[in-house]
């Protein structure tokens, strides 16, 4: 992997993504006994997918004119998974000068959260993006992508050869490419590695989250023949990079890219790792970890599973505990 100086960023602010539960009751009172049954639906931040909740929600009841008794919609506390997020990652240890920012997003329910902000350098995380880049690039020329440029890819993704990913970083057209097809993928604080300093790209774990969305997700601008092919050169990594993300995972069910880079300027560890996991709960989670100022690499690797392990509980935990919605 090449060091350089990195270039600084401005950092990107964390938001918070709060969940606000509602439910609705209905009912029926005729001779003064209860004839109807009690309906709750739980409905997620995205209106579309129904989630339980740790408690059912009180509601409070006027009789009418006509003697049926109403019950009005009440509002549940709101969820800050964000806060829980931040509280889970307490538990890990960050020593030293090390920094690490977190994204998750639970594929089932599509909530999502974020810890840390900031920009890092992506190491050999970007290839994902570079061959996405690729993808894209013959996507939109109506071509597929050559027998070399896919032994290129096949070594660049599961053996992180740094020569394939010189090499397909030149043909998409280097930063000015890379940024161009992040652009289209959402992508909105990645910038590419001056020159052919590609693992010196700048990213942050929100961005890094909306590229395995891209890559795990149906609604991307890669194809679904494009979103097959990084799949599964995601899940055929080399054996000495079965780290990172996949600690997360319940056994051998996950796909990741790692990155690593010792910093000649500072002598300390670049640390990252992306993926989709399926954690002990049966959910697939996809989980964006980055890390820099490790004193060395093991530490940071420890790190970066300790902080996987800590976000995927936010969600796991909870989905355990929940009772399922009432229809």
């Amino acid at each position: 992997m090449e060091s350089s100086r990195a270039r600084g960023r401005r950092a990107r602010p964390s938001r918070t993504r709060p969940l606000l539960y509602t439910a609705l009751a209905a009912v029926t009172i005729v001779g003064g006994t209860a004839a109807g049954t009690v309906y709750v639906k739980a409905q997620a931040h995205t209106g579309t997918s129904p989630v339980s909740s740790t408690a059912l929600p009180s509601a409070t009841s006027s009789a009418s004119a006509d003697g049926e008794e109403s019950v009005e919609p009440v509002a549940e506390p709101t969820v800050d998974l964000d806060a829980l997020l931040a509280k889970a990652m307490k538990s890990v240890a960050v020593t030293g000068d090390a920094k690490v920012s977190v994204a998750v997003l639970d594929v089932d329910s599509g909530d999502s959260a974020t810890y840390g902000d900031g920009s890092f350098d992506t190491a050999s995380i970007v290839k994902v993006d570079i061959l996405a880049a690729l993808l894209l690039q013959h996507q939109e020329a109506g071509t597929r992508l050559s027998a070399q440029e896919k032994a290129y890819a096949t070594t660049m993704i599961e053996n992180s050869d740094n020569a394939s990913a010189s090499a397909l970083w030149d043909i998409i057209g280097k930063a000015g490419g890379l940024d161009k097809a992040n652009k289209k993928l959402g992508l909105t604080d990645t910038e590419g590695g001056d020159g052919a300093l590609w693992g010196l790209t700048q990213t942050t774990a929100a961005d890094q989250l909306t590229l395995l969305r891209q890559v795990f997700g149906d609604d991307s601008e890669l194809s679904e023949a494009s979103r097959t092919y990084v799949r599964g050169l995601m899940g055929e990594i080399a054996v000495d990079q079965h780290w990172g993300v996949s600690a997360a995972a319940d056994g051998s069910k996950w796909a990741l890219k790692n990155g690593w880079l010792a910093r000649s300027t500072t002598g300390l560890w670049d640390i990252n790792s992306i993926g989709r996991v399926t954690a002990t709960d049966g959910h697939d989670y996809l989980v964006a970890v980055l890390s820099k100022g490790n004193s060395t690499q093991a530490k940071g690797i420890s790190l970066v599973e300790a902080a996987a392990k800590a976000t995927v509980s936010v969600f796991a935990e909870d989905t355990s505990t929940s009772p399922a919605p009432r229809v």
